[in-house]
């Protein structure tokens, strides 16, 4: 297949060339994309720790009971494991609808904060819900705020100066998001996981994210956590050194990924996002309404028509990623800091995502 000649050229890297490949719009040939929904080959089903969370607490997160889910991982890929769509009917629309309209708040920091004046961040949601509701299906018509936004950092947030975490850059981690990273990393087999940092990615179709490794965490004997939302996307997994060829896999709407052990420190990237599968504006989990019967204690809330309807209209030509990760092992700090006020930001908003006027890809930090 072109995608496997592909790797045995000379000159760029190989997972460079792989990138390339899948990032051309008319990239036809998507026979050598792993897809869950139908395994073999290379997949085979993992083993989930499913006494270590109870049906009541996955019913809090929003998530089937564990029992119930599948999980794969993928040979020649250790401690990486794939778990197709957990969550409850309705529930993902929760997330959608924290990424848009509550984390993108202050003290959060995203992209748009570089070139715009704080009183103008403030608020993205409200600057942007009217707009996006009267949207048509013009590419022309200029974007919301909300569709200029690329990334939000929650929790420890990265320093791109210095590419670290610091203790002096840190506000309040989400109580929900952490109460769903901590029940999925159970499942997995990493109790005591604790979700410190956050990046939520905000992806267009043409946007891509860069080759890159997530390094920068003091601790990396715990997982990399990473949900997505929205329309799909082609995910590639590499090795240790970009001269491996990477496996390229899809990646659908509640879909949520694990990157442990050797897996953790892999090179990895997404050269493209694609229209979901089933040909609709909207993969048809989202279209499912959400239970009236939360069970107590449930971190999901339920969003009105209104807003649900701002952010379905957001989704139909857009992605939503959250990496959550453990920064500091139990009981670790910082090291002491000289010379910083731990507080650098990127110095563009394109540094983290890649878009089809690029003249170049840079790689990626985090």
């Amino acid at each position: 297949m072109a995608a496997a000649a592909l790797t045995r050229e000379g000159g760029e890297d190989a997972f460079r060339r792989l990138f390339r490949f899948y990032r051309q719009r008319d990239a036809s040939d998507l026979r050598g994309v792993v897809d869950f929904s139908a395994p073999g080959g290379q997949v085979f089903r993992s083993q989930l720790s499913i006494s270590s969370v109870s049906d009541q607490d996955a019913y809090r997160a929003g998530l089937q009971p564990v029992s119930q889910w599948k999980a794969y991982g993928l040979s020649g890929y250790p401690g990486f494991i794939f778990i197709p769509n957990p969550f409850l009917p309705g529930c993902q629309r929760h997330w959608v609808k924290q990424c848009l309209k509550l984390y993108p708040e202050k003290p959060n920091v995203c992209n748009l904060d570089l070139h715009m004046a704080p009183e103008k961040t403030t608020d993205l949601w409200g600057q942007s819900k009217e707009q996006l509701r009267r949207k048509g299906s013009s590419k022309w018509e200029p974007r919301s705020l909300l569709e200029k936004l690329r990334w939000v950092t929650l929790g420890y947030h990265y320093n791109w100066d210095t590419k670290k975490y610091s203790a002096n850059h840190h506000t309040p981690f989400p109580s929900d998001l952490a109460f769903l990273s901590e029940q999925v990393a159970a499942a997995c087999g990493f109790w005591g996981f604790q979700a410190q940092a956050g990046i939520l990615n905000y992806y267009h179709f043409d946007s891509s994210l860069g080759i890159h490794v997530d390094e920068s965490e003091l601790d990396h004997s715990r997982p990399l956590l990473s949900f997505s939302f929205g329309q799909s996307s082609i995910f590639l997994l590499g090795g240790l050194k970009r001269e491996e060829a990477p496996t390229a896999m899809f990646m659908h709407s509640g879909d949520i990924m694990v990157m442990s052990g050797f897996s953790r420190l892999l090179y990895h990237a997404v050269p493209r996002v694609l229209p979901n599968p089933e040909g609709t504006a909207l993969p048809s989990c989202l279209d499912q309404a959400l239970s009236s019967d939360l069970p107590v204690g449930s971190v999901i809330e339920h969003s009105s028509d209104e807003d649900w309807q701002v952010c379905a209209k957001y989704l139909q030509s857009s992605r939503i990623n959250m990496t959550i990760r453990q920064v500091l092992a139990q009981g670790q700090k910082f090291p002491e800091e000289s010379g910083t006020n731990g507080k650098g930001q990127a110095p563009s908003d394109n540094s983290y995502h890649e878009n089809s006027k690029a003249k170049r890809h840079k790689p990626n930090t985090v």
